[in-house]
C-alpha cells in the first residue's frame, strides 16, 4: 500500500466551499482506503495500490471536477516526499526563527527548469525571498502579512508564467508531515 497526501488547490475558498466529510466521501468513491483531511483546506491523507503519483492526481482532478462541477488542481506527493519538504530549512537560521516572518511551500506539478529556477529567487526583494527545491518553491515573507506582499504581482514574476501550483504556510506541512508520517 502507498500513503499520500494530496494538496488541492482553491478548497474552501471563495465560492468553492465544501465540507470535510463530503470531500472524505469522494476520495472514498474512488476507492482510496484511511481517508483523513486535514484542515479544511484541502489537504488529503490516503492510501492506495497505485503509485504513481502523477496518474493519482489527473484521477482525483477528474473525479472532483465531475462530482464538484469546477477544477480542482491536485497536486499529490508520498508522505516521505512530505516529511523532507517539511525539514528542509530553504533560508537563514534568523530568517526562519524570526516570529514575523512567515515561509509558505508552493507545491508544483513539475520540477521547474534551472532557468525558471534561478529566475524565481532573482525575483527577491526586501520583503520577499524564493526559494525552489524539486517540485516544491519556498516563499519567505518578511514582517508582513502574506497577503501584503506585492511580489506576485510584479512584472517579473508574471513573467515566468508558473504552472499552477497550491500554497501551505510551512507550519501547516510541518504539522502533517509529524501527524502523518512516512510509513
Amino acid at each position: 500500500m502507498h500513503h499520500f497526501i494530496a494538496f488541492l488547490r482553491g478548497i474552501n475558498l471563495g465560492r468553492r466551499r465544501i465540507k470535510m466529510d463530503v470531500l472524505r466521501a469522494e476520495f472514498e468513491a474512488m476507492a482510496f482506503s484511511a481517508v483523513e483531511t486535514f484542515i479544511a483546506s484541502g489537504n488529503v491523507i490516503f492510501s492506495t495500490a497505485t503509485g504513481d503519483d502523477r496518474k493519482l492526481a489527473r484521477q482525483i482532478e477528474q473525479h472532483l471536477q465531475g462530482a464538484l462541477g469546477y477544477e480542482v488542481d491536485t497536486f499529490v506527493r508520498t508522505r516521505t516526499e512530505v516529511a523532507a519538504v517539511a525539514a528542509l530549512h530553504p533560508f537563514s537560521a534568523m530568517d526562519m526563527g524570526d516570529p514575523a516572518n512567515t515561509v509558505h511551500v508552493g507545491f508544483l506539478p513539475i520540477e521547474l527548469g534551472v532557468d525558471r529556477q534561478r529566475a524565481l529567487a532573482a525575483c527577491r526583494s526586501d520583503t520577499d525571498e524564493f526559494c525552489v527545491e524539486g517540485r516544491e518553491y519556498y516563499w519567505l515573507c518578511r514582517g508582513i502579512k502574506t497577503h501584503e506582499s506585492r511580489i506576485w504581482a510584479s512584472p517579473a514574476v508574471k513573467a515566468l508564467r508558473l504552472p499552477s501550483s497550491t500554497m501551505r504556510n510551512l507550519k501547516t506541512v510541518r504539522k502533517l508531515a509529524e501527524l502523518y508520517p512516512a510509513a
